[in-house]
């Protein structure tokens, strides 16, 4: 099975902005324990996807193919958007005290 680059950089890029929200809920609401982890996941996401982008990007230079990068920047986008809600949804869901609910 060959998963096209596209969807696999909006995958990844769902969970480095899960992750950034998950950080930026934890920051706010003094999750101390969740800090560290997330950070990690966070470097691997964004190193992953910033170098799935640069390796398209060279591609649709040679092959004069930029198409390639509007489908590449729609997953992303796409990825970024899900990821931002599911972390809201979830967070919420999970961490916040009965008190916010």
């Amino acid at each position: 099975m060959n998963i096209p680059p596209e969807l696999i950089a909006g995958a990844v890029y769902f969970c480095s902005v899960f992750a950034k929200a998950m950080q930026q809920r934890n920051v706010a609401f003094m999750n101390y324990m969740l800090v560290f982890p997330i950070s990690y996941v966070l470097a691997i996401a964004d190193i992953t996807v910033w170098s799935m982008v640069a390796v398209a990007a060279v591609d649709a230079a040679t092959n004069d193919t930029i198409f390639a990068m509007w489908f590449m920047a729609f997953c992303i986008g796409t990825g970024g958007s899900c990821g931002a809600t599911a972390a809201m949804y979830l967070h919420h869901r999970f961490f916040t005290k009965k008190r916010f609910q």
